[in-house]
């Protein structure tokens, strides 16, 4: 079943919780009391859905892919996060995080971010409210995403880089983490996935599920039909719980795809749901990837935004609860779903979302006559140069 909030414990059926240094559990502590006041909080509400609305671009259309459609002989919809401002769904969470920022009288804010979207985002938010931002990007991401590193130097973000471990998202995070430490007094970290110790998992949960919220209003059966299938990437996972959480329970079928970049069999993949095992990382007890000794293991994907050894703990929830269907896409797979649907339908998907439509591709056949709604989290412009690359060097 589907659980409105965490238990007193800030867990979720035996996952999540708070795995945390004990200079930051008072941090914790407060952020879930301002948090649940402020989601109680009329005025707090009214004020978030006035930015999503006029600064964000709220609500996201539903677009009938009708070529596609025909092609794959199901009826394809796309809910077009990489519509909203900044071009990814990020941007829901951190209006609502910084919004809270400012209610918590704090003004400097951290972040981690890994396809640089994130990061984006929180700087977006940061701008718009006049709050100091720090963001935490790891060295390769700054190199395989230098066009979002410029957007949020442009919008007056200090990125600094994080060479430790692989230079990934995993690194960033763990970096964003020590800072917030040194200086919780006046910082809030703007996590950007549904991860970390609680309250966040749940706290970016409610601000992502908007998304599954206006799906709801917008394919009722009446003009539009009701979905079948949902299907959505997972990385950290907040794109999917959005989408996914109001519609958990009911009789439609939700999809998660992971990456499994060069293939689960050479253990080059970011598949925590997949092929991972239940164990702690960033503060939360989650399913991850790790070794026999307990040891988090290097995850890899062409995608940034799914490089993780970890996931949302209650998507973990979901997988042992038999709530949602996992699954995997390659890097290969993803490529080529990303050149489809741009010389099809005319939209350029950003990676993580492509491992989505991908999956929707493979399994047409089992998928034929239903109605498939794809959660298009982002727009692929940060991605351009990086799918250049991969097809000339598969060619």
């Amino acid at each position: 079943m589907r659980l409105d909030r965490p238990d007193e414990h800030g867990r979720f059926a035996g996952f999540g919780g708070q795995y945390a240094p004990e200079m930051l559990m008072p941090a914790l502590e407060e952020l879930e009391t301002e948090f649940a006041k402020a989601w109680a909080d009329p005025g707090f509400h009214a004020e978030l859905d006035a930015l999503l609305c006029d600064f964000v671009g709220r609500p996201t259309p539903v677009y009938r892919a009708a070529r596609l459609s025909k092609q794959l002989g199901i009826e394809l919809y796309l809910k077009r996060e990489d519509l909203a401002h900044t071009g990814a769904h990020k941007i829901n969470n951190t209006m609502g995080q910084a919004l809270l920022t400012k209610r918590m009288g704090k003004h400097r804010v951290i972040a981690e971010t890994g396809a640089g979207q994130h990061g984006v985002a929180t700087a977006t938010a940061c701008a718009l409210l006049g709050q100091e931002c720090v963001v935490y990007m790891g060295e390769k991401d700054i190199e395989r995403q230098a066009l979002n590193v410029h957007r949020m130097r442009m919008l007056g973000t200090e990125v600094r880089p994080v060479t430790s471990g692989a230079g990934t998202l995993k690194d960033a995070v763990s970096a964003a983490m020590r800072d917030w430490v040194a200086t919780v007094e006046g910082t809030h970290y703007i996590i950007g996935s549904v991860v970390g110790p609680h309250p966040f998992p749940w706290m970016v949960r409610e601000f992502q599920k908007v998304i599954g919220e206006e799906l709801q209003q917008q394919m009722t059966g009446e003009d539009r039909p009701k979905p079948d299938v949902i299907v959505a990437c997972v990385g950290g996972g907040s794109n999917a719980m959005g989408v996914f959480y109001p519609y958990v329970g009911s009789d439609v079928e939700l999809i998660g795809v992971e990456a499994a970049g060069f293939g689960l069999e050479t253990g080059r993949h970011g598949a925590s749901l997949v092929a991972g095992s239940p164990g702690v990382i960033h503060g939360s007890m989650t399913y991850l990837l790790q070794d026999d000794q307990g040891q988090i293991l290097e995850a890899h994907s062409i995608s940034a935004g799914l490089d993780y050894p970890g996931v949302g703990p209650e998507h973990a929830y979901f997988k042992n609860a038999g709530l949602v269907e996992y699954t995997s896409i390659t890097d290969d797979e993803a490529v080529e779903a990303v050149y489809r649907l741009a010389s099809v339908e005319g939209i350029i998907p950003a990676l993580e979302s492509a491992h989505a439509f991908a999956w929707i591709v493979k399994h047409a056949e089992r998928l034929r006559g239903k109605t498939v709604v794809l959660n298009l989290s982002g727009r692929g412009d940060k991605d351009v140069q990086q799918i250049i690359a991969a097809r000339e060097g598969a060619g």
